[in-house]
């Protein structure tokens, strides 16, 4: 792994280059039980990542849940030369472009119409950010500016700038900036299906979550904004997977109280869970929905904001201050909507979320064999993320498991004690059976 051609750069990025969300001593400590080992990647093709060394090793986490379609997908490339010659960036502020244009109307059409307006931004925390900011201005537009408190779940996640982690409830992310931060509830119990007591199903959990909703918004709705939720899947929590029944009663709840309901969408929408957008299980629509990661098939910073046309409408006005005071220097990059743009095509024209379900089959049935391993415990998926819990006491064993997976070609990041796989859509029967098999054997060498 550290040969002649990798130890070059190995040596440059870490004299030089601080890498997110790591305690960069361990990169350098070979010694260290936590050593997390830092990988030079040359190139990538398909679901495989190559170093320069010339290992490979199969991507099952989509590159932090992004990539979808494969590295260096011909076609979002195609797409890209195409953009380069002709339009690589144009402010949005006063200014507008066809990709931006296409892309708002298309992701539109893909919730009915319901949420009409496109918001642009570059990554998840932001478009969190926009959302809040959103919904706390429209309550004072409309002459409602004591319902400005938020409110999410129980090990939420929604991206770690000051104003995500309000709604972030992950401590290792958020302990540290305590004092930064601005208070927002976190509503319990959470329906997270791992709680189940004897002889509940998923949705009597997520009925028991929800009256613990009712019970928060009928003491707290007239001072909450909005509600903001990872729909059935809660990615930093350590995949903790809930029926859809939540959602549908948090819909109900979140109406009769007048409160936002924000749909973070970052990490499970674009057919993750089986369907386009996750929500879309419970048949219900948000008030507003957060988008990034795979938008742009992986390949170039982009998030967005959908708003339905009630919000939008009460910041049109004369007065500068009831306008949405948000904006960053690349807000809606061309170049990243046409690379989003040639990723819904892939959608339209491949089929996906049909082949993405017997795919999801084929990875249920890879990793199957583990449901009697004696220290799995929740063997779990939706759609085409798939996940177990480890029991052991070992703090070190997720660095472990990652090293040990490494060394079977495979790119397989747990969550603390979570191990999970939510490969690109483009991997192959022998691909998943691959994934299955370094799985197995990464088990077992970190539980050695």
């Amino acid at each position: 792994m550290r040969g002649a051609g990798n130890a070059d750069w190995l040596a440059r990025s870490q004299a030089a280059v601080w890498h997110p969300c790591t305690q960069m001593r361990h990169h350098a400590d070979t010694a260290s039980p936590a050593h997390l080992p830092l990988i030079p990647i040359a190139r990538g093709e398909g679901a495989w990542l190559y170093d320069f060394d010339g290992r490979r090793y199969l991507d099952g986490i989509s590159s932090w849940w992004t990539n979808l379609f494969g590295h260096a997908n011909p076609r979002i490339n195609a797409a890209l030369t195409e953009q380069l010659a002709t339009l690589e960036h144009v402010m949005l502020a006063g200014f507008t472009h066809q990709p931006v244009v296409e892309l708002s109307e298309r992701l539109s059409a893909l919730t009915a119409g319901s949420l009409g307006h496109a918001f642009y931004a570059s990554d998840g925390a932001s478009a969190t950010e926009i959302a809040l900011k959103m919904s706390f201005h429209y309550w004072r537009n409309v002459g409602r500016p004591e319902k400005a408190e938020f409110l999410c779940l129980a090990g939420s996640y929604h991206g770690e700038t000051v104003g995500a982690l309000a709604v972030t409830d992950v401590a290792i992310f958020k302990d540290a900036y305590a004092p930064l931060v601005r208070h927002a509830a976190h509503v319990l119990p959470s329906p997270d299906f791992r709680l189940a007591e004897a002889g509940e199903t998923p949705a009597d959990v997520a009925r028991r979550a929800a009256a613990g909703l009712a019970d928060w918004l009928e003491k707290n709705g007239a001072r909450t904004a909005a509600l903001i939720v990872e729909p059935l899947v809660q990615g930093a929590a350590g995949m903790a997977m809930y029926d859809p029944e939540y959602l549908r009663l948090a819909r109900q709840l979140c109406d009769r109280h007048e409160v936002h309901l924000i749909c973070d969408e970052i990490a499970v929408g674009f057919g993750r869970t089986g369907t386009f957008f996750a929500h879309e299980q419970a048949d219900i629509r948000p008030d507003l929905m957060c988008l990034s990661k795979g938008i742009s098939g992986g390949y170039l910073p982009l998030s967005v904001v959908l708003s339905s046309d009630s919000i939008y409408a009460a910041f049109l006005d004369d007065s500068v201050a009831r306008a949405f005071l948000h904006s960053h220097s690349y807000t809606g990059n061309a170049l990243a909507c046409r690379a989003a743009l040639a990723t819904l095509d892939i959608f339209a024209q491949d089929d996906v979320i049909a082949v993405n379900r017997q795919k999801s089959v084929k990875i249920g049935a890879a990793l199957a064999p583990l449901a009697d391993h004696p220290h799995v415990k929740h063997l779990r998926q939706h759609g085409m993320i798939a996940a177990f819990d480890v029991a052991t006491d070992d703090p070190h064993f997720s660095r472990k498991f990652y090293r040990a997976a490494l060394d079977n070609e495979a790119l397989i990041r747990p969550i603390g004690n979570t191990v999970y796989l939510m490969p690109p859509y483009i991997v192959s029967d022998d691909e998943i059976t691959r994934l299955g098999a370094a799985v197995a054997n990464a088990l077992e060498s970190a539980l050695a």
